[in-house]
């Protein structure tokens, strides 16, 4: 292990230690959010050290876990920790801070591994992806079966349906579980309701690519366009919802493995359907998808410059103070419509916590674990910070309306489309990001054809295809 340990160390440093919660695959434009928690402004380290008076089977025992101080602060995890301590009569020591990776790394190498982090994938210094590549995060598959302490139902009964068993959770492709999911950000196309039916307006909802596609030629006659987006790379969960509906979760784990065989045959559609859809995106659009202007997308929707936009939660805070809006806008949600009789699909983003190799007390991480998917842990979450558990009862825990729409998006027969990138050796001069997300630029453009930028994939594709198997 201490040479694991060491490795890990060098992994570290080579990326920078920069801590912080990035959206999985999402490149957002500066200050925005991308579904995972961001850094808040201040740090904070809370430190419970005194025993408490609980008279569960854990009662003289010690936790201790480190997590991220993001978006989601750290009230929720406080309030969250005093009831675990309540309910148990175990001790729990916890940290959360904003370089939490940076904190961790000395106390890794000394033998003092937390029993339990929380530290998403997706981060920039990738201590996630490299703890599991180096074997030093544990099975917790378990964990499904274990009651939910308080509670009738189980770990595996509580969750939404896929969010145990992706590549995320399931990093190793054996059918275990090593992370668990936590705090999730449903993503897909947002609208003005009041230019629907259901606002009072004349277009009807799409619900598959064909009505789409259909009500962009509808639109373009009034002068609406159909679509808009912030930058290219908000098209992560718009490709990624369209490979579940075009060919399910083995579509999409051969793309995430970077199959280059499925990129060049199994998902023509995608770049097929994507292009039809360029044909009526807002001509403003590509001259402002970047960092400064991005915004000025978003408010294409509420001026009814656009119908539709990929986007998550974080547009309706972000955008709440925007000038020049259309009378009676109302933001509306929906997920992606479906792709020839396919289920319906939303992108959604979590978070995850796991238990080290090293953890010194397993069980009771495993028992920490699963009281944070408890309705009293839920709650508290939800009312100390907003971050929603991916429970079925979710909606139980939420009181805004606004939040209640976007998080229902799961109720009327959508499906959640979930997962990232397999780890992958850096490859010189091969940028998968920008093959894939940032060429749309180019094809909206027309610099570029459909077929030139599949192209394009399937050759980064291939080259970090090549490069995984070389390792082996």
């Amino acid at each position: 292990m201490k040479k694991t340990k060491t490795i890990l160390l060098t992994a570290l440093t080579l990326f920078g230690l920069a801590a912080c919660g990035g959206g999985q695959g999402n490149e957002a434009p500066a200050n925005e959010g991308s579904g995972e928690a961001q850094p808040t402004e201040t740090a904070e380290s809370t430190e419970t050290a005194e025993t408490t008076e609980g008279g569960g089977d854990f009662a003289g025992k010690t936790l201790k876990v480190a997590g991220l101080d993001g978006g989601y602060g750290t009230d929720g995890w406080n309030a969250v920790i005093a009831k675990f301590e309540e309910m148990t009569g175990a001790t729990v020591e916890s940290k959360f801070e904003k370089n939490i990776s940076e904190v961790l790394r000395p106390e890794i190498q000394s033998g003092n591994t937390p029993d339990v982090i929380y530290y998403s994938v997706g981060a920039a210094d990738s201590l996630t992806e490299t703890m599991v590549k180096e074997k030093m995060v544990s099975d917790i598959s378990d964990l499904l079966d274990k009651q939910v302490p308080g509670e009738e139902q189980t770990v595996g009964e509580k969750l939404i349906p896929g969010f145990a068993d992706t590549f995320v959770t399931n990093p190793y492709g054996d059918g275990k579980t090593y992370l668990a999911p936590l705090f999730y950000s449903p993503s897909g196309l947002w609208y003005n309701k009041a230019m629907f039916t259901e606002g009072g307006g004349k277009y009807e909802l799409p619900t598959t690519m064909e009505e789409f596609l259909a009500l962009g030629k509808e639109a373009e006659k009034d002068g609406v366009p159909l679509f808009t987006y912030p930058v290219a790379g908000y098209f992560d969960t718009f490709l990624f919802s369209l490979a579940y509906e075009v060919g399910g979760s083995e579509l999409f784990d051969k793309l995430m493995n970077y199959d280059p065989e499925a990129w060049k045959n199994e998902a023509t559609p995608m770049f097929e359907v994507t292009g039809e859809i360029l044909k009526y995106l807002n001509p403003n659009t590509v001259s402002q998808a970047n960092n400064e202007s991005f915004t000025q997308n978003q408010l294409q929707v509420m001026k009814n410059e656009a119908l539709f936009m990929p986007n998550g939660s974080w547009v309706v805070g972000e955008m709440a103070d925007a000038e020049g809006v259309a009378d009676g806008f109302e933001w509306g949600f929906m997920a992606m419509p479906s792709y020839e009789g396919s289920d319906r699909y939303a992108f959604s983003f979590f978070e995850q916590a796991f238990v080290p190799t090293d953890a010194q007390e397993p069980e009771l991480a495993k028992e920490f674990l699963a009281y944070l998917y408890s309705d009293e842990a839920g709650k508290l979450f939800a009312e100390n910070g907003g971050a929603i558990q991916p429970v079925q009862n979710y909606n139980d825990y939420i009181t805004d309306e606004q939040s209640k729409v976007y998080y229902s998006v799961y109720d009327d027969a959508v499906k959640p489309a979930l997962g990232s990138w397999a780890a992958a050796p850096v490859v010189e001069g091969v940028d998968m990001h920008k093959a894939l997300f940032d060429t749309i630029n180019s094809v909206a453009t027309g610099e570029k054809t459909i077929e030139e930028w599949q192209n394009e994939v399937v050759d980064a594709a291939t080259k970090i295809h090549d490069a995984i198997e070389a390792e082996k």
